[in-house]
């Protein structure tokens, strides 16, 4: 954690971006993320003199940069041209920097946080009450004490060593403190964060529940529709792939899982030789997300993608997972790999443009799949089991999607009346 060096006055916006800029050299960011965020900063500085905008940073001002440059923050950025692709995170970035004066690196591993000792036995508790009474998933116990660590380690950064002494603006800064993350992350978070202050109600560590006093989070209407490809752009991501090559092989594999099985990307992460029946042609895990086992087809065409990257790519080695980093050291990919960059290497070569923004890492494969299933009108229930949903509930989400993509290409209501 590096303090701006005016904590007590606010600086203006020049000596904000100066110090800020200053603070990342400091913090040994990679210089072309530096320059990606010295470019977004001094356009704002740009637009604030025309505005002849004086004094400290404020939160409209943003507001007003984002909207002449059409930059919409409830929509993905990754199809906006240049710099207005990384404005938002930089802009979000640099307020983070004026309201609480330092920065702090993503993804935060619950190790790196610092904790005060009379708060560090609690959160065994809570690992204890998730996995044996809320019987949640081992993905979502470390994810709920990453979260909850990064929690205790921002109380701790404003003294805050005892669990008595949280107060209600503590929590509010805490979410403020999150506005550089997506909507939706920030969502799981606070609901993270509930659990933990209810819990600790209910053991005798706080003499109120707090969970209330922890603001909500609003979504725009569209923000929980998930993002489908269209077939002809799949069918060119998949024919762009190199299956010559040890790295396209790989690849090629991993997109049929995703795209025509539904399998999440930390399965397909940690699926092991084990989980591949030849014989009955079935693959067969424990689902990483939910903890319930899912046993799938072995397609023809999956098959002989696996067999293909596994006979003439795989090297010999003791592990078990399936798929291995190609470069030495030769191994499985990391725990916090979520497999984006491969979509996103075949995409850039296949020079695949969305119509609209979207998402398009490894996991809008599996929303496409389902998505559709139900355009070809497969019952909810299958679809349910081919995508291991433990609730129908998260099924249902496709129909949304669906009406949605309607509405996209709808006829407005004139010209139905005169076609």
């Amino acid at each position: 954690m590096v303090s701006h060096p005016t904590k007590s006055k606010k600086p203006t916006l020049d000596e904000l971006v100066f110090s800020a800029l200053s603070q990342l050299q400091i913090l040994q960011y990679n210089p072309r993320s530096i320059r990606r965020h010295q470019t977004v900063w001094r356009k704002l500085l740009s637009f604030a003199q025309q505005q002849d905008y004086k004094g400290k940073l404020r939160e409209q001002l943003i507001l007003d940069f984002l909207a002449l440059h059409q930059i919409d923050p409830q929509l993905p950025t990754q199809s906006l041209p240049g710099w207005k692709m990384h404005a938002e995170h930089s802009l979000k970035l640099l307020w983070h920097f004026h309201r609480f004066g330092y920065f702090e690196r993503g993804n935060v591993r619950a190790a790196s946080c610092s904790i005060p000792s009379a708060m560090r036995k609690s959160l065994e508790e809570y690992k204890d009450y998730c996995e044996k009474e809320r019987h949640l998933s081992p993905f979502t116990v470390n994810e709920y004490i990453r979260q909850t660590s990064v929690f205790l380690d921002f109380l701790n950064k404003r003294s805050v060593k005892r669990f008595r002494q949280i107060r209600p603006e503590d929590l509010s800064d805490f979410v403020y403190s999150l506005s550089r993350y997506r909507q939706k992350t920030v969502a799981g978070i606070v609901s993270c964060i509930r659990v933990y202050l209810r819990f600790l109600f209910y053991k005798g560590h706080l003499s109120q529940d707090l969970s209330g006093s922890v603001p909500g989070v609003s979504f725009p209407e569209r923000a929980s529709i998930p993002s489908a490809w269209d077939k002809d752009l799949l069918t060119q991501l998949l024919d762009t792939i190199d299956r010559r090559s040890p790295r396209g092989k790989r690849d090629y594999a991993i997109v049929l899982l995703a795209c025509r099985l539904g399998v999440r990307s930390g399965d397909i992460r940690t699926l092991a030789l084990d989980n591949i029946d030849w014989v009955a042609e079935t693959i067969t895990f424990n689902q990483d997300k939910t903890g319930r086992e899912l046993r799938l087809p072995l397609t023809d065409e999956v098959g002989r993608a696996l067999i293909d990257y596994i006979k003439s790519v795989r090297p010999q080695t003791p592990y078990r997972e399936v798929f291995l980093c190609l470069k030495p050291p030769i191994r499985p990919f990391s725990e916090n790999s979520r497999l984006h960059h491969i979509v996103r290497y075949w995409q850039a070569l296949a020079g695949i443009q969305f119509k609209r923004p979207q998402r398009h890492g490894l996991h809008s494969l599996r929303h496409s799949l389902a998505t559709h299933l139900l355009e070809d009108d497969v019952p909810f229930a299958v679809i349910a089991s081919i995508l291991g949903h433990a609730s129908m509930r998260s099924t249902m989400i496709y129909a949304k999607a669906s009406v949605e993509s309607l509405r996209d290409v709808a006829l407005p209501v004139q010209e139905v009346r005169h076609a």
